[in-house]
């Protein structure tokens, strides 16, 4: 191969076949000793090297912004919810929907229906319960076992229905829970207030001119407060509408003597109509 004039000639891999033959690299070795001999430690090339710069691995890297956690998201507040959904209807068939859609309360995955209302929409006399019970889960209407039996007794004794097409002496019923309790206990404080929001959207949109609250869970839904028993016969305000306590139908089916004081309760009602 040709050469420059005055440069060595390079084999084909660059490098100059006199090193590689065994004189060359014992020459290479004797003068590397030498230089150890005579101190040098290390080996300098063309361009000076600062000594006090970091190398390249113990340069601090740049700052990175952490991850946001990936744990589950914050739970939703069940309430909020509520009050931004019950706050969007504006009829009671939107209601409806929006309390079938809602998801946040763990007695609706063990009910078999959401019971929502019965009765005439334009009544003067609303009739809150406190949740459904077995026959009101398996048909999907509220009171209509033994103690919605007694109930229709109860207020057809002044009057009252209803299946009746006259506001005047119809009756409009719903509940507080839409959905069974388990073994039909008492819904919760917690189970009540998400709830709470609907029930003032479904008092609103009906309008009644009396709220007839029966048992402790609409007590304490409307009025804050418990012991039906002490509350019972007392007429008291809620969302801007007289309210009257009764005891709920099932307990005068467990205590029978206690049907006088229910039938002065009614008698209550069907003179503040008057």
């Amino acid at each position: 191969m040709d050469t420059a004039p005055g440069q060595p000639y390079l084999g084909p891999m660059g490098i100059d076949p006199n090193i590689l033959a065994p004189e060359g690299w014992h020459a290479a070795l004797a003068a590397l000793e030498w230089q150890m001999d005579l101190g040098v430690t290390e080996i300098t090339g063309e361009d000076p090297v600062d000594r006090y710069a970091l190398p390249d691995s113990l340069k601090p890297t740049p700052a990175v912004a952490k991850a946001a956690p990936t744990g589950p998201p914050p739970l939703a507040d069940p309430v909020a919810v509520a009050r931004h959904l019950a706050a969007t209807c504006d009829s009671l068939d939107a209601l409806r929907q929006a309390i079938t859609g809602f998801d946040l309360c763990e007695l609706k995955r063990g009910a078999k229906s959401t019971v929502f209302a019965d009765g005439n929409p334009s009544a003067r006399v609303l009739v809150l319960g406190e949740a459904p019970g077995r026959d009101e889960d398996v048909e999907g209407r509220p009171f209509v076992g033994r103690a919605g039996q007694l109930l229709d007794r109860m207020f057809a004794a002044i009057g009252l229905s209803r299946t009746s097409p006259d506001p005047a002496t119809a009756l409009y019923i719903t509940n507080v829970m839409p959905w069974r309790p388990p073994q039909n206990r008492d819904p919760s404080p917690e189970e009540i207030a998400m709830m709470r929001p609907f029930v003032e959207r479904h008092i609103e949109l009906v309008d009644p001119a009396v709220i007839v609250v029966m048992g402790n869970t609409p007590c304490q839904c409307l009025l804050g407060s418990k012991g039906i028993l002490r509350l019972r016969g007392n007429w008291a305000q809620a969302l801007g509408r007289p309210v009257l306590p009764m005891t709920h139908p099932a307990y005068l089916l467990r205590n029978p003597s206690a049907k006088r004081e229910a039938w002065a309760d009614l008698l209550s009602l069907k003179g503040r109509l008057r």
